[in-house]
């Protein structure tokens, strides 16, 4: 009686989730780690200083030129006379180009921040993916073991019939080799989990033999509302459609900028200039001693240039990049959609599984277990049941995953978790 109460304890077992280790890491945490350790989003905000260099780059005048200037008629036999001259020039911007080629650099560091934020956004859904993979993984290590424990009691339970004289020992042996192949799936799953850690913690920025467990993911809340609202809210909070929003926006502020430069700069300067010369009898008494304050204005004449070419480029730009932000703009309802599909198909199915499929499976086993304990059925049956058993409910682990991660994809094909936004979740 015992060993009949014992197959149906270990069914029940390999319905409940993976054990928790001590103080397991949420997914939570998991992400946040990653934001903050992760390699390459570290380059990626140094790269940022970058951008915000131009910006100050573009708000600096040019710096003033100091002139300096001497003559002497040493070296041409008039040696008494000489000069000397010292000036001092600012070039100053006309046509706002200032202004203007400061709008650029804003618009071009803010389109760097939201390249960075897409890209947090990209890196967050690869942990999740990475954290779910190593939840499938440890959830299907668990299944192997419970799998494995049914097997070790079939085979003593086939032991204790052939003792009495029950079955043959063809039964003894198939049972011991449903235990081997039992033991040979832990063997399987316990070998996959180093590399999914691996690859976890990889991405986390931390090192891969860490001391850290990945704990169960979150409650799955299913999202609710249609394709076209979950469309508007991708367009609204999409960092990467923002990122190109900016680039339009920089490509306005540029082309405004070239026209600008149409425009040449001038350049003034202030000088003094100090004379001394003799008289025609070569005397050593000088005849004049001038000191002289002048002002010296230049201006580039756009003849030939006047910037054509950087206004084309300009132009080009701004063609480009309104042609890609459209291209975004027009995808982003076809991936909400394909994602939201995605996710409601595995939902049902895990639905299917949760009320269907599993109770049945679990009652069968045990009456199946049950009949061959009490010698009403032979082996085969068990082992096939079994074997049915393990598969079916690999299949619902599988799907679990699946429902699990087409949130996650959805999540990050909107930008923003639905449950943050009235409507999006139930």
């Amino acid at each position: 009686m015992l060993r009949a109460m014992a197959a149906p304890a270990c069914v029940v077992a390999l319905a409940l989730p993976v054990a928790a280790a001590d103080r397991p890491l949420p997914l939570a945490d998991a992400v946040a780690m990653a934001l903050e350790h992760n390699g390459e989003l570290k380059a990626l905000k140094s790269e940022r200083e970058i951008a915000r260099a131009a910006v100050t780059r573009a708000g600096l005048w040019a710096n003033p030129t100091l002139e300096l200037e001497g003559a002497s008629g040493a070296l041409t036999g008039s040696s008494d006379e000489n000069s000397f001259s010292v000036g001092l020039a600012q070039e100053f911007v006309l046509g706002g180009k200032r202004t203007k080629r400061l709008a650029v650099a804003e618009r071009e560091a803010e389109e760097v921040d939201l390249r960075l934020a897409d890209r947090q956004r990209l890196l967050t859904l690869e942990v999740k993916r990475a954290f779910l993979e190593h939840v499938l993984a440890n959830r299907r290590l668990d299944l192997a073991k419970g799998s494995a424990d049914l097997n070790r009691q079939l085979l003593e339970i086939a032991r204790q019939r052939y003792a009495a004289g029950d079955v043959p020992e063809l039964e003894v042996n198939l049972a011991r080799v449903e235990a081997a192949r039992g033991t040979g799936r832990v063997l399987d799953a316990r070998r996959e989990l180093p590399a999914i850690r691996s690859r976890l913690l990889t991405l986390m920025g931390l090192d891969p033999l860490a001391d850290l467990e990945p704990g169960e993911p979150p409650t799955h809340r299913p999202v609710t509302g249609t394709p076209d609202d979950l469309a508007r809210l991708a367009l609204a909070h999409r960092p990467d459609l923002k990122a190109l929003t900016a680039a339009r926006a920089a490509a306005d502020a540029a082309m405004e900028a070239a026209e600008a430069e149409r425009l040449p700069n001038l350049t003034a300067g202030l000088f003094y200039t100090h004379v001394r010369s003799t008289d025609d009898i070569g005397t050593s008494e000088p005849k004049t001693h001038d000191n002289l304050l002048g002002v010296r204005l230049s201006i580039p004449l756009p003849v030939f240039d006047r910037n054509q070419a950087g206004v084309q480029e300009a132009r080009g730009r701004a063609g480009g990049a309104d042609a890609r932000l459209g291209a975004a703009r027009q995808s982003v309802a076809r991936e909400v959609a394909a994602e939201l599909a995605r996710l409601q198909a595995a939902e049902e199915a895990v639905t299917l599984y949760e009320q269907e499929i599993i109770p049945r499976l679990d009652e069968n086993l045990k009456i199946v277990q049950e009949a061959y304990r009490l010698g009403e059925i032979g082996i085969l049956a068990v082992i096939e049941e079994q074997k049915k058993y393990y598969e079916v409910r690999e299949g619902f682990l599988a799907e679990t995953h699946n429902r699990d991660l087409a949130r996650a994809t959805l999540e990050a094909t909107l930008g923003v978790d639905p449950a943050e936004n009235q409507g999006g979740v139930q």
